[in-house]
């Protein structure tokens, strides 16, 4: 996730929202994560739109992408068989004077803690389970992600979707 890449994505669920505030929004997922501060700005979009965003994960959900995945409507979040899911704490690096790298530091230990709370009301851990979780990399497949409660189904066809939602 890069910032060119958020706000284009950003203005697209925007643009569908103004289109039809009725009408869900699907977001398709494969990424291997990026920027937490382009991601956070995707999941404010989500969250400030009046549709449901329904968020499909296909190949790999990682990093940002975890979080945007588990973020979707309750119900409406779905992966298909062979994806995966990364679940990991933010990294960065930090140069400069000591001061500097205190700040960036400190930085980093707040994202942990919002994105972990944030995780954690998305998937019905708790925020102290979502830090140990994600202290090392932990890889799920689609049937862990499911239980682990990152989605709601998983999907083999586009096709299901619909029928999941109750949709004819």
């Amino acid at each position: 996730m890069r910032d060119d890449n958020a706000n284009a994505i950003c203005a697209q669920m925007l643009l569908l929202a103004a289109e039809d505030p009725e009408r869900d929004i699907y977001l398709y997922i494969n990424s291997p994560g990026g920027s937490v501060t382009a991601g956070m700005a995707i999941y404010d979009t989500m969250q400030y739109v009046q549709p449901d965003v329904a968020t499909v994960a296909t190949g790999l959900a990682a990093s940002m992408g975890q979080h945007l995945l588990s973020a979707g409507a309750k119900g409406k979040r779905y992966l298909t068989p062979h994806a995966r899911v990364l679940m990991h704490q933010p990294s960065g690096g930090a140069g400069g004077s000591a001061t500097d790298i205190r700040i960036n530091a400190d930085l980093i230990i707040k994202m942990k803690q919002e994105l972990a709370e944030i995780t954690a009301a998305n998937t019905g851990h708790t925020v102290e389970e979502i830090i140990a979780d994600s202290d090392r990399d932990h890889w799920f497949s689609a049937q862990e992600a499911l239980e682990y409660g990152f989605v709601d189904h998983i999907v083999r066809s586009s096709r299901e979707i619909g029928k999941q939602n109750g949709d004819n």
